[in-house]
């Protein structure tokens, strides 16, 4: 008999939680397989009767195994319920509270804290406790139906408590790397634009005042890049908008190609990229855009739009100014931009205000 983390009663759907129910259906494999070992250990320790109620409840497991793998969620957690709660008080019945039988009851109490709503879950609890507590208060009246030897029951106790100590383990570790991959997950989310996987503009923003401590203590130059895609509306208007979203990923691939792996770049709004480029002057910082700009001439771009299209980039380079904040930086180079859209775009503008 074996208790897991596969308690998720009200659970509507497998696949808002296609992990915990792989975890569940690894579990019943687990579970199965202690009930075959308790099979041969009851029968070597004199206990007949358990031993095969281990049978039904290999039975059981796979059963629950089979409705975790066809998504028949409900009829999986009834029979693991089921299995658990019956099981523990045969055991309890027959050989004694002191078999540790007990000890599998309790490893519901995270799953169903982790699986079900929060009203569902203190009802599930409060109904386990009653369940825990009748088991405990029956064994003060009653003497074991079918008691085993003292050293027998030490042995039960000690394979149950090991059991159950090793699934919490794995259980614990299991809720561990969910907890740690949602975060990392979160922080990708709130850091990365989803569209070209650069960081986004609050990232950038927070990258920047990085960058622009560091020169304010070593007086190392900052170049900054603003990068603004030619005429990306008329690309949308005519390629449509799934068009307009491939050629934004390219366009964040080649700048990243093209720039180095030191240089932190994002999306700034729209079709328009910001880099910034530590250690980096503003001839340095022009010449890296003038890379970027004929790496977009050398793209084959129809074959991303499906159309006859050219896409050509316009920049505006600055350098970070001594007592300058990132605002002003960017500002300059966004003038530099606007130059070189009035004068004919596809050209880098270097600031020279």
């Amino acid at each position: 008999m074996e208790s897991f983390n596969a308690t998720a009663t009200y659970e509507p759907a497998r696949e808002r939680r296609p992990q915990f129910w792989r975890l569940a259906m690894r579990c019943a494999q687990i579970a199965g397989a202690v009930d075959v070992i308790f099979f041969f250990l009851f029968h070597a320790l004199g206990s007949p009767i358990l031993a095969w109620v281990n049978v039904v409840s290999v039975a059981m497991y796979a059963g629950a195994y089979y409705a975790l793998k066809y998504h028949r969620n409900k009829i999986a957690v009834v029979l693991i319920w089921a299995e658990v709660l019956i099981h523990a008080a045969l055991g309890i019945i027959l050989i004694g509270w002191e078999s540790g039988f007990h000890y599998y009851l309790l490893m519901f109490i995270p799953a169903i804290c982790v699986s079900a709503p929060r009203m569902w879950a203190v009802y599930a609890l409060l109904g386990l406790w009653g369940y825990y507590v009748a088991l405990d208060v029956l064994m003060w009246f009653i003497e074991p139906l079918q008691p085993i030897n003292q050293t027998a029951l030490h042995i039960v106790h000690l394979f149950n408590l090991s059991v159950v100590f090793a699934m919490f383990s794995y259980l614990s570790s299991y809720y561990l790397r969910m907890v740690v991959s949602a975060q990392r997950k979160l922080r990708e989310m709130a850091t990365t634009d989803s569209l070209t996987g650069l960081s986004n503009r609050r990232h950038m923003a927070y990258l920047a005042e990085k960058a622009l401590a560091r020169f304010q203590r070593s007086g190392h130059p900052v170049g900054f890049l603003l990068l603004d895609v030619d005429h990306f509306k008329s690309i949308n208007d005519a390629y449509g908008h799934e068009a307009g979203d491939r050629v934004l990923v390219c366009v964040a691939d080649v700048i990243r190609k093209e720039l180095r792996a030191q240089d932190l770049i994002g999306r700034w709004g729209g079709e328009e990229f910001l880099a910034i480029l530590p250690d980096t002057d503003s001839e340095k910082a022009r010449a890296s855009a003038e890379r970027v700009r004929n790496a977009f001439l050398a793209k084959d771009w129809k074959a991303i739009t499906g159309g006859d299209v050219e896409v050509t980039i316009s920049i505006g380079v600055s350098e970070l100014r001594a007592g300058e904040d990132l605002s002003a930086a960017v500002s300059r180079a966004d003038r530099a931009l606007y130059r070189g859209k009035s004068s004919g775009r596809n050209r880098v503008e270097l600031d020279t205000v």
